[in-house]
């Protein structure tokens, strides 16, 4: 549910068109002052100021109201809206491009429908470990409805750059900064789906507004300063023994095929201890961090 289910939905609105209704009120401009031309020539003419008066006065109303009826152009370019109040009250929204006049009495506000991008501050953050990252992120967004955005929100622009920042910093403390196991989201291996999430987020803080969230992506992630080298040593240490855990796993499974083919084959027949001396040969070589070194047994495995 949104927070303001009262708020201003968008409205279509269309104005006439800007370039006939300046033909007509220049016309009608002329009009009145050529009556007031005349006017004045009778009034002169019959010594009469009532005459005047009543000649004149109307070409003067007339001219000025076309004088105020011009306020009433305006230009829409194309990915743009004009937001029209009148007196207080929203009366609709001009989208199609062109030029249009509308009531003069009107307030138009223009509103950007264009694409707009920026990048948040970075921010320091505790990650779902609880150790100081830092972290920014890209948001692609536009307006879509352009009632919300005037009125519902104080300042849309601003308040997509806050609530996105807010959103970034919840949605870094829900994953942990990296992660060895495939199975668990981390920010700095499931670029994707945290950019998803992201994106989720800043939507549903951004509904109220009238904006749409197009892409959000993160742009930097780091860790802090003060921690970055001890982590860095972690980070190390910890591929090191995962790395380690696929290579004994790697090396017992050859080790049984070994064993398991040797047995079927008949090449050779071997005991207990025969398997076990085997065995760890072949471990040393295979989880050896340097070339193997052979030696040589010219005599018995008993000798």
């Amino acid at each position: 549910m949104r927070a303001n289910d009262a708020s201003v939905k968008e409205v279509l609105a269309t104005g006439w068109s800007g370039g006939w209704m300046l033909i007509l009120l220049v016309l009608l401009a002329l009009g009145s002052i050529a009556g007031a031309i005349g006017g004045g020539i009778w009034a002169e003419e019959e010594n009469s100021v009532a005459i005047g008066f009543l000649t004149i006065g109307p070409s003067v109303l007339l001219f000025t109201c076309c004088m105020i009826g011009l306020g009433g152009l305006v230009v829409v370019e194309p990915n743009e809206a004009k937001v029209l109040l009148l007196f207080g009250r929203y009366r609709g929204t001009i989208k199609k491009d062109g030029w249009w006049w509308v009531n003069p009495f009107m307030t138009k506000t223009k509103i950007s429908l264009r694409i707009v991008n920026f990048e948040t501050e970075r921010l320091k953050v505790n990650d779902n470990d609880g150790n100081p990252i830092e972290i920014g992120a890209i948001v692609v967004w536009r307006v879509v409805d352009s009632a919300e955005a005037s009125f519902s929100v104080a300042d849309y622009a601003d308040y997509v750059k806050v609530q996105s920042e807010a959103a970034l910093r919840n949605m870094a403390t829900q994953y942990p900064y990296d992660a060895h196991d495939d199975k668990q989201v981390s920010l700095r291996g499931h670029t994707a789906v945290v950019a998803d999430k992201l994106r989720d987020e800043i939507q549903e803080r951004l509904d109220q507004a009238g904006v749409s969230v197009l892409e959000a992506r993160i742009s930097h992630l780091a860790y802090a300063p003060e921690i970055a080298e001890a982590m860095l040593r972690r980070q190390q240490a910890g591929a090191i023994i995962a790395a380690r855990q696929k290579i004994v796993d790697g090396a017992v499974g050859m080790v049984e095929m070994a064993l398991d083919q040797l047995g079927r084959s008949k090449i050779v027949t071997l005991d207990e201890e025969r398997k076990a001396a085997m065995v760890s040969n072949l471990l040393v070589v295979l989880c050896a961090d340097q070339p193997a070194s052979p030696v040589i047994n010219t005599g018995s495995l008993y000798s």
